[in-house]
């Protein structure tokens, strides 16, 4: 089985940072500074899909601008490696220890998830991993569809762990077990809106999902 995870939110403790950064770039464009709560709801989708969303009215040369001060910003205000969440790292080592292969399915672009990777010495840590600028942007299930077909597995043989409706939905398209972390950017109700087989507050509670406890139990 492979468990495939969302990574900022769900994994990496990044929400605030991403918030200042949009925030910092839309100052620096001269566009309107949006509020956290509009930044939090965009988080998981691409960029391409995002400013739109976040600067209505705003021109394709003002969002192209937009993307590159983002990026410029992210990378100013990161303190160095990236601050996982607590309990990822040790739920992690269990899965793998347990047989799980082990996915992420991002908004981030390759290059920034490349760069936070290798900062915590985990590039080789995921047999697949998709980003938003190599595919369709969530909630388009493509990058889980392409995960899938690395790894030869099937939606019956995968979990989707992720913090936004973005996640669960795009698994929920394709008919994919999810579940919903409640520590992210999206609300419990959201979450629940795409039938997650469970909504945990603690990383280490995926343990306990029945399908990821079957097959430790039988590895």
């Amino acid at each position: 089985m492979i468990v495939i995870f969302d990574w900022d939110g769900t994994l990496c403790d990044s929400v605030e940072q991403i918030v200042q950064a949009m925030q910092a770039a839309a100052e620096a464009c001269d566009l309107p500074v949006p509020e956290a709560a509009a930044v939090r709801h965009i988080i998981g989708l691409s960029l391409v899909t995002a400013m739109p969303l976040l600067f209505p009215g705003s021109t394709a040369a003002q969002q192209e601008a937009m993307q590159v001060a983002y990026a410029s910003s992210y990378q100013a205000l990161d303190p160095g490696p990236a601050r996982l969440h607590e309990g990822a790292l040790e739920t992690l080592e269990w899965l793998r220890s347990a047989g799980f292969e082990l996915a992420v399915a991002t908004g981030k672009s390759r290059r920034g998830l490349d760069r936070v990777l290798k900062g915590l010495g985990m590039e080789t840590y995921f047999q697949s991993t998709r980003c938003a600028d190599e595919t369709r942007s969530k909630p388009h299930p493509m990058m889980l569809e392409e995960i899938l077909a690395a790894r030869g597995k099937t939606v019956h043989n995968a979990l989707m762990v992720g913090d936004s409706a973005y996640d669960l939905d795009m698994a929920q398209r394709i008919g994919m077990a999810s579940v919903g972390v409640t520590f992210g950017v999206h609300s419990r109700e959201q979450l629940a809106h795409h039938h997650p087989v469970a909504l945990i507050d603690r990383l280490e509670a995926l343990r306990s999902v029945p399908q990821l406890a079957a097959q430790a139990s039988t590895g």
